[in-house]
């Protein structure tokens, strides 16, 4: 790996780690596998909303959270590429969802018209119930070099992360909250250690078990990820502050005008910033025993509070 201005590092010195060329390049490796993952076919109305979203583009975190940690226990991009597959099925379903009428509401998700806004909401539901159901098929189809067990606890991690106990319990209580003034930073830390935070852990734990983590190595992993996925979140509410639509892809300033309690209503903006950073240090202190095979993890969290969209 060079330097991260493509200059060769000093002789007898480790290389820097240029995160843009890592990402771009597991970035395309994902979208090539994604368009393969799902074949135009009849009703084509179906699969056509179902791709639409799915291909729509974005960071494509989660499922390179996923091949990161395969590769960091010793696993490879092969044995987790599915499974990182149906994870962004899944959190396309959770967007699909997400932005209906009867959630948040939104025009736009990613730079384009959101689902609905194009093939209307019913087809929009079924299309999010289509990417779910079809995510668990094809971790279950599509892996391979890896025991049937591994498989198996993938599989429960992943239904756990987008059940009532995770992601969709989150959302809930997201739903409840709208309006109140008196939402306290538990309530909050509930909604998004679940809506965001469950699907995140899942993406580095899920990796790590493919690629044949021990279990210390799974609740390090486990740690880390709870922590990136807070700080992610706190920053997601900076940004719908300070961000423009063009920054963000989607509508700017919702949660004020939902008023949605967040970080930034509850601390400030500075003080969010700085827990963020926190949340970032003391994920990256769960990678020491990793050293430099942990150097993409620990450029991701990073990433995560100097991100501009």
């Amino acid at each position: 790996m060079v330097a991260t201005d493509g200059r060769p590092a000093p002789k007898g010195e480790s290389p820097a780690f240029d995160l843009s060329t890592y990402l771009k390049e597991r970035c395309i490796q994902v979208e090539a596998a994604l368009d393969l993952s799902l074949p135009l076919t009849y009703p084509e109305k179906i699969y056509e909303a179902m791709r639409y979203s799915l291909l729509a583009g974005g960071k494509r975190l989660r499922p390179i959270l996923c091949l990161a940690t395969c590769e960091l226990v010793g696993g490879t991009v092969e044995m987790a590429m599915p499974t990182a597959c149906a994870l962004e099925m899944i959190h396309t379903m959770s967007l699909i969802h997400d932005d209906l009428p009867a959630m948040d509401n939104d025009d736009y998700r990613r730079g384009k018209l959101t689902n609905h806004k194009v093939y209307g909401e019913d087809i929009a539901i079924l299309a999010g119930d289509g990417l779910l159901a079809y995510a668990f098929e094809y971790i279950a189809t599509q892996t391979q070099d890896v025991t049937a067990g591994r498989v198996l606890q993938v599989i429960a991690r992943l239904g756990r992360a987008v059940s009532a106990s995770g992601l969709v319990g989150g959302q809930v209580v997201d739903l409840e909250s709208e309006g109140k003034p008196d939402i306290q930073e538990e309530t909050l830390t509930y909604i998004h250690t679940h809506k965001t935070g469950a699907l995140l852990e899942a993406c580095v734990v899920c990796g790590g078990i493919l690629g044949g983590a021990t279990d210390s190595e799974v609740e390090r992993l486990s740690r880390y990820a709870q922590n990136i996925g807070l700080a992610f979140q706190i920053v997601d509410d900076i940004l719908d502050i300070t961000a423009t639509q063009e920054e963000l892809g989607k509508t700017a300033g919702k949660d004020l005008l939902a008023q949605k309690a967040t970080y930034p209503s509850l601390w400030g903006l500075e003080a969010s910033k700085a827990k963020a950073n926190e949340l970032v240090e003391a994920a990256k202190a769960e990678l020491e025993p990793f050293k430099e095979k942990a150097q993409p993890l620990n450029a991701i969290a990073d990433f995560i509070t100097t991100r501009t969209h």
